[in-house]
C-alpha cells in the first residue's frame, strides 16, 4: 500500500518593513522651526521692526512701545503712561551725556522756552541712558523744570531711533501725541531740536543767542573728546567754564557743583572707569 505523506503548509508570509523615514524630513522639520523663530525676532513686542525708525506721520503702538525706564526721581514708567498724563502728547529730547556741555545748552533752551512750548499741552522730557543719580544733579544744578527720563538699557532711545551703534545716544527729538502718531523724529544739535518743538506747536520763544550757538559748537567738540576717551567729565565741565557755557548764577551754585563732581566720580566707580 502506497503511503501518502502530508504536505508541508506553505510558509506564512512575512510583511514586508515599512521604508525608512526620508532623512529630509527632519531637515524640514528643523527649517520650519528656524524660520519661526526668524518671524518671532523680527516682530518684537512693541508692533515695529527692531532696525526701523518711526517714521513722522505714522502711528506707532504705544503699548510696550521702548520698554520701561526710569525718572530721575527712581519711579519707573513708560511713554504710554507719559502719554496718557499728557494734555496733548509727549516730546522727547535726547542727549549723549548729562552735564556735558553741548547737552547743557540744549538742555537751558528747552528750559527757557519751556512755558511757550507747553502751552498746547505737550509734556516734555529729556532722555538719556544717564543714571537717576546724574541726572538729578544736572536738573538740579540747571535749575530744570521738567523731568529727565534714564535709559541705561537704551530701550526707549533705540525705539525712537537715536541710538548709535554700537553704543552711544544720538542728539535729537522725537514727538508723539495722544493718539500715537509720530510728529517729530530727527536728529540735531542743541538748538535745532528746540527749533523744531518750537515750529510744532507754534511756540515763540526768544532764548538760542549766538552765544550759545557758539557754546555749542565748542560743547560739540569736548562731547566727541569724551566718547573717544581724550577727556573726562571735570574737564567737559571746567571747558563748559572757560567757554562762558551756561551755569547756575545762585548762591548754590557752588554746593551744585560740588554735588557734579560727587555724582560723576561716583557713576564712573560703578563703570568701573
Amino acid at each position: 500500500m502506497v503511503e501518502l505523506r502530508k504536505r508541508k503548509a506553505a510558509a506564512e508570509s512575512t510583511p514586508a518593513p515599512p521604508p525608512p523615514k526620508k532623512a529630509n524630513s527632519v531637515k524640514s522639520a528643523a527649517s520650519k522651526a528656524k524660520a519661526a523663530t526668524t518671524r518671532q525676532k523680527e516682530t518684537p513686542t512693541n508692533g515695529t521692526s527692531s532696525d526701523t525708525k518711526p517714521i513722522v506721520g505714522n502711528t506707532v503702538k504705544l503699548e510696550g512701545f521702548g520698554g520701561e525706564v526710569e525718572t530721575n526721581d527712581g519711579t519707573k514708567t513708560t511713554l504710554k503712561s507719559l502719554v496718557n498724563e499728557s494734555k496733548a502728547g509727549v516730546v522727547l529730547f535726547t542727549y549723549p551725556k548729562a552735564s556735558t556741555p553741548g547737552c547743557t545748552t540744549q538742555a537751558c533752551l528747552f528750559r527757557d522756552d519751556y512755558t511757550p512750548l507747553i502751552a498746547t499741552g505737550f509734556a516734555i522730557y529729556g532722555l538719556s541712558t544717564d543714571s537717576p543719580k546724574s541726572n538729578t544733579t544736572f536738573k538740579t544744578k540747571q535749575n530744570l523744570p521738567y523731568t529727565l527720563l534714564c535709559d541705561p538699557s537704551a530701550t526707549l532711545i533705540h525705539a525712537i531711533g537715536m541710538k548709535k551703534a554700537p553704543k552711544g545716544t544720538t542728539r535729537g527729538v522725537f514727538v508723539v501725541n495722544k493718539e500715537g502718531k509720530v510728529l517729530a523724529a530727527e536728529p540735531g544739535g542743541p538748538a535745532a531740536t528746540v527749533e523744531v518743538v518750537r515750529k510744532l506747536v507754534g511756540g515763540t520763544g526768544e532764548s538760542g543767542t549766538n552765544e550759545d550757538v557758539g557754546n555749542t559748537v565748542e560743547g560739540s567738540k569736548v562731547e566727541k573728546e569724551i566718547e573717544e576717551g581724550k577727556t573726562d567729565d571735570q574737564g567737559a565741565e571746567q571747558s563748559t567754564a572757560v567757554n562762558g557755557g551756561p551755569s547756575d548764577q545762585k548762591d548754590d551754585a557752588a554746593k551744585a557743583d560740588v554735588a557734579a563732581d560727587v555724582a560723576d566720580s561716583a557713576e564712573k566707580l560703578d563703570e568701573g572707569v
